[in-house]
């Protein structure tokens, strides 16, 4: 398994590298939902709308793409900005993503060492490639989720700690300070907290970031 999410009648969903399919688990059943062909299924997330979004890469590594599906559907395909240029990085390394509350599509990618996000039709929006206080080069985003304020929050691996930005990409502030290792995946509860998969130590962390 590759990423998980679940659905709004609480069945589980996961993406299996190995076999490029998404599957569904429904009490003790697991369904194969969608099998891909030449491409592998990485990130996952459901929709405001009950679509769900995958991220997934082609098996020469040379493309990647997001796809929207309803169902069993595929709705919408992600791969270019305006100008024909790929929104995202190339090459076999994990990429996450998460859909705002704007309905904005929000994708870690850590090779282009960046977060990209476009618009709920495709559009490209920003990318932030941390804040002007931060080489470029050191910031690794990793997992990324949002808030009830609309803000992303991604995991900065290499440093041990999680960027805030708001809806247009603009930094607010950092979670720092509270013994963070390897931070990696994130996921943000209906009361905003915040809990945290650590790659360096197996644990998931909660935290509490609003005052």
């Amino acid at each position: 398994p590759q990423d998980i999410a679940v659905t709004r009648s609480g069945g589980l969903m996961y993406t299996d590298e190995d076999d490029r399919c998404i599957n569904l688990i429904s009490g003790t059943q697991i369904e194969t939902l969608i099998t891909l062909y030449a491409w592998t299924p990485l990130g996952l997330c459901m929709t405001s709308s009950g679509d769900f979004l995958v991220i997934m890469r082609r098996d020469d590594a040379k493309q990647t793409k997001v796809v929207r599906y309803a169902g069993l559907t595929k709705m919408q395909s992600i791969q270019h900005d305006d100008q024909g240029n790929p929104l995202y990085s190339s090459g076999s390394f994990d990429k996450c993503l998460s859909e705002n509350r704007n309905s904005d599509i929000c994708v870690a990618d850590p090779v282009a060492r960046a977060v990209v996000v476009v618009s709920a039709v495709g559009k490209f929006r920003f990318r932030y490639t941390g804040p002007p206080s931060t080489p470029r080069e050191s910031f690794a985003p990793r997992g990324i989720t949002t808030d009830s304020q609309a803000n992303i929050l991604t995991s900065d691996w290499d440093n041990d700690r999680i960027h805030i930005i708001d809806r247009d990409g603009h930094f607010l502030r950092f979670i720092h300070n509270c013994g963070l290792q390897g931070p990696w995946g994130l996921c943000v509860d209906s009361r905003d907290n915040l809990f945290v998969a650590e790659l360096h130590t197996g644990k998931v962390k909660k935290l509490q970031y609003y005052k």
